[in-house]
């Protein structure tokens, strides 16, 4: 295969949704839309770690958030971070056009354009603590989930314009979105 030199950067559940919280891994004609036409269209694809499971693993409850802007989480990012943005550095350094960063819409962590929110999430489980009033507190607001804002930071910081796209999972046209935007960087 000749290089195309393309690239795209996807977070890890675009890849790997075994890495999701349980349960939230049900929609995957999203993922295998968009998946399917970067390997059509010969790009080469960074996948990204996920900050949760590299700090919480695999058996974690859902976060929101506010759980996540945290400094101790803010610095796991960034280091985490740190050997990819290093590739993306030496990649574009050698001719290699790196189109998007393409997060999970409605992730603490990932998302781009939404992220999931509340002031009242958090502490022990059960109806004598209240659950039922923290579960009516959940919502997906407008904003980027604390890794991606740390991604864009450092890419900044290293005078790198790299787009940022969502990936709404419940939303097929997202990935549609996604692959035109892709299409108009190959012309």
């Amino acid at each position: 295969m000749n290089r195309s030199k393309k690239m795209v950067i996807l977070c890890h559940c675009i890849l790997n949704a075994n890495s999701k919280v349980e349960g939230f891994s049900i929609h995957k004609e999203v993922q295998n839309n968009l998946v399917n036409l970067l390997i059509k269209e010969k790009y080469g694809i960074i996948q990204l770690p996920c900050p949760e499971v590299t700090l919480y693993g695999i058996r974690r409850w859902g976060h929101v958030k506010e759980q996540f802007d945290t400094p101790y989480f803010r610095e796991h990012c960034r280091n985490i971070f740190m050997p990819y943005l290093n590739q993306i550095i030496d990649y574009v350094k050698n001719g290699y056009e790196i189109h998007a960063v393409i997060g999970i819409d409605g992730s603490p962590s990932c998302g781009v354009n939404k992220t999931c929110s509340s002031t009242k999430w958090g502490g022990e489980v059960g109806v004598e603590f209240a659950i039922n009033e923290k579960v009516n507190d959940l919502k997906i607001i407008q904003g980027k989930g604390v890794f991606i804002e740390e991604i864009e930071n450092l890419l900044n910081q290293n005078s790198l314009n790299i787009k940022f796209l969502g990936l709404d999972e419940e939303n097929l046209s997202s990935s549609n979105n996604i692959i035109e935007h892709l299409k108009k960087c190959n012309l």
